[in-house]
């Protein structure tokens, strides 16, 4: 009996104060009063009072899933702007070549027409009709 009573008391040494009776009767009654009882006329039990309170990892997972939809969200979002801006690009394309195809037609035309006039000028200075008013004046005196 004397070896239980000292590791007892080394026991005692370890974990600090021991708490009175009247601590352990208080904390008895506080724990108690946390709980309400049956309300009079209420036939349901007390868990219609009691509130589940979600754990650590539990509201980690809820954090973890709302930011999930929320980046999906996010992506989607991103996904279809990218689709419009290929669209946009597409589009832009499609105009460019009708412009360079415009382009060349108009130059193909413009080098037509320069090489019009020039048999045009050759023909008038052949046919002598190329000349100005003072030519047209001096050969008129002449």
């Amino acid at each position: 009996s004397n070896a239980w009573n000292q590791t007892r008391r080394v026991k005692r040494l370890k974990v600090g104060s021991i708490p009175t009776l009247e601590y352990i009767e208080w904390w008895g009654k506080r724990i108690n009063d946390n709980i309400p009882g049956l309300i009079q006329g209420d036939s349901q039990p007390t868990r219609k009072y009691l509130r589940v309170v979600p754990s650590e990892l539990e509201i980690i997972i809820q954090d973890f899933k709302r930011m999930n939809s929320e980046l999906e969200k996010n992506i989607e979002q991103m996904e279809e702007e990218n689709m419009n801006l290929r669209l946009d690009t597409d589009v832009q394309k499609l105009e460019i070549e009708k412009l360079k195809k415009k382009n060349n037609k108009t130059e193909r035309d413009l080098d037509s027409l320069r090489t019009d006039y020039k048999r045009l000028r050759y023909s008038m200075r052949a046919a002598g009709l190329g000349k100005t008013s003072e030519q047209w004046c001096q050969k008129i005196q002449e």
